[in-house]
């Protein structure tokens, strides 16, 4: 019986440069939020006002979610120990999932608050509303453009991404909503555009959340076709069949696929390896592959149980 195993890892210097500027947009965004939620909380303290300590609370959310982002990032450089094979790279992806959990459950506790202002809308002091939120405006446009060239490749990045836009949100509508109060006293804007931004919040929300999900429990990637996969490494020179094929994330950018591949005998099994892993790098562009070549007939022992 032959079998050969053949894995390429590069666990150790995944993504480094991008993880370090991920730390840095993540860092300035989080000092630029620290540093207006306590101008809200001393503005809602002179000025008396309920909402401004409201949003202020709002923005406590979002800097406990970049700070738990700052340290995902931090955790998952780690190397890899001796029982932590693939090191701390799913530490991101629960830094995702929690911070799509606290947008769900803010958002859904501020429509809970709007439902209860529609009867009986309290009385806004517009005007200061409306230039507190445009600070907040300021400082949450710049932060979603610092954060916006990490957030397609990374789950983490996103999730703050997404707190940082639901807060954009809110600064918009507090200065819509102002308006309105400051010049025709429509006091029941305040509940009625608060609810429906926080409807949009949580659709982004729930899909940070369901792709948090999907990677945790070990799906294949979206832009991988396993089935297509499959079929191209059965039409790969010297393969007579592939079981056991797995596709999965093991975090944002790091894809892993292993395989059982069985030999035809036609070709050398240091070939049939070579052809198989080309197949999986160039065409699916994974590079984390591990592939274990039987012959014909092979059977592996019952594992007892």
């Amino acid at each position: 019986m032959s079998c050969h195993s053949h894995g390429h890892d590069h666990c150790g210097h995944h993504g480094h440069s991008h993880s370090t500027a991920n730390r840095k947009r993540l860092l300035l965004t989080l000092i630029l939020a620290a540093g207006y939620m306590v101008a809200e909380v001393v503005g809602g303290l002179l000025s008396n006002s309920l909402a401004l300590l409201a949003d202020a609370g709002h923005m406590f959310a979002d800097v406990a979610s970049l700070a738990l982002s700052v340290f995902a990032i931090w955790i998952a450089d780690r190397p890899a120990g001796s029982q932590r094979t693939f090191g701390y790279y799913r530490a991101e992806i629960l830094a995702a999932l929690v911070n799509g959990a606290t947008l769900v459950a803010v958002s859904f506790f501020i429509i809970y608050e709007a439902w209860h202002r529609f009867s009986d809308p309290p009385k806004v002091q517009g005007g200061l509303m409306m230039w507190i939120a445009v600070g907040g405006l300021i400082v949450n446009l710049f932060g979603l453009a610092v954060l916006h060239g990490g957030k397609d490749h990374n789950l983490n990045v996103r999730g703050a991404w997404l707190h940082v836009m639901s807060d954009t949100l809110g600064s918009v509508a507090a200065i819509v909503a102002g308006l309105l109060i400051q010049n025709f006293g429509w006091y029941i804007a305040d509940p009625i555009i608060s609810a429906v931004i926080s409807l949009l919040v949580v659709v982004s929300a729930w899909r940070l959340l369901s792709d948090s999900v999907w990677v945790l429990m070990q799906a294949a990637p979206a832009n991988v076709n396993v089935p297509e996969m499959e079929a191209a490494l059965i039409e790969t020179p010297g393969v007579a069949e592939v079981h056991d094929l797995h596709v999965w994330t093991i975090t944002s950018g790091m894809d892993s696929v292993s395989c059982h591949i069985v030999s035809d005998g036609s070709l050398p099994y240091d070939k049939v390896l070579q052809s198989v892993r080309d197949v999986v790098i160039k065409k699916f562009s994974i590079d984390h592959v591990t592939i274990q070549i039987e012959p014909e007939g092979f059977q592996e022992p019952d594992t007892p149980v």
